[in-house]
């Protein structure tokens, strides 16, 4: 469907989920089968690579692992809910 297009939306601009399905109109879990199949893509590419900033919590600054593509609902640490969404991007191998 989008999943090229989303190579070329991502190259070089992170973007969260919500952003990019308001890009293309899409749900935000929608987006997210398709950036999963993205990145194992990718895994086997030698030009691009999936960069996954995480998400991290504003209050205490823990921070997810990069296999969270979406906002978690809670901070395991401090238990609140003030976390950042995390962004998505494509970069160049080696960059």
């Amino acid at each position: 469907m989008f999943r090229k297009e989303l190579l070329e939306l991502l190259r070089g601009r992170p973007m969260t989920l919500y952003e990019i399905g308001r890009l293309v109109d899409a749900t935000k879990r929608d987006v997210e089968d398709d950036v999963r199949h993205l990145a194992r893509t990718l895994e086997q590419s030698r030009e691009y690579r999936l960069v996954v900033h995480p998400a991290q919590c504003r209050r205490c600054g823990f921070v997810f692992g990069p296999e969270h593509l979406h906002k978690p609902g809670k901070c395991p640490a401090c238990r609140r809910t003030w976390i950042t969404e995390p962004t998505l991007e494509v970069v160049a191998r080696g960059a």
